[in-house]
């Protein structure tokens, strides 16, 4: 009679598998038709995801990818939307400092002056986050000690400047 787990009678090769860690990364984006901030950010985000996902699932993590187009004042709220856009790991934004420029590309899609998000990385700032930001921020949520900005903690408010977008948006439909 066969005492093992598996056919073969031993029951050293039936380990189980151990549970995944899941790492949830958050795209939330105004617009991917035009908005080039909001483009060149799901690019790079997927490149990314893309060359880290093998590390990750030989250490035993699994990469959930959440892309939500914020498309209403609701939606913002519900997910405690800053700045379009935003990348959160975890439930923690990226990068800590929300700085934000003129968006022409938003502002024509509204009707008014609307600002998007810049990000700082090393010193530098740029429209979108280069690979090694995100990559870099993924591991450390992983691996390193993450710093306490997880979304929810704090009481929310609607930026004035996605009240703007929202609201041209309306009127302009």
């Amino acid at each position: 009679m066969n005492s093992g787990c598996c056919s073969c009678g031993s029951s050293n090769c039936c380990t189980p598998e151990p549970e995944r860690r899941k790492i949830r990364i958050d795209f939330l984006y105004l617009d991917l038709t035009v908005c080039e901030r909001c483009q060149g950010t799901e690019t790079n985000l997927d490149q990314a995801v893309k060359e880290v996902s093998n590390v990750l699932s030989a250490a035993g993590f699994e990469i959930e990818m959440n892309k939500v187009n914020i498309t209403s004042e609701e939606l913002a709220v519900k997910h405690k939307f800053i700045s379009s856009p935003t990348i959160r790991v975890n439930g923690r934004d990226i990068d800590l400092n929300v700085k934000e420029t003129s968006c022409k590309e938003c502002g024509d899609l509204c009707g008014d002056d609307v600002d998007c998000r810049v990000w700082e990385y090393e010193g530098v700032e740029y429209n979108e986050p280069p690979k090694a930001m995100i990559i870099n921020a993924i591991m450390k949520e992983v691996y390193g000690s993450p710093a306490a900005n997880v979304q929810g903690e704090t009481e929310y408010v609607l930026p004035d400047n996605l009240k703007t977008f929202f609201s041209g948006i309306k009127e302009n439909k």
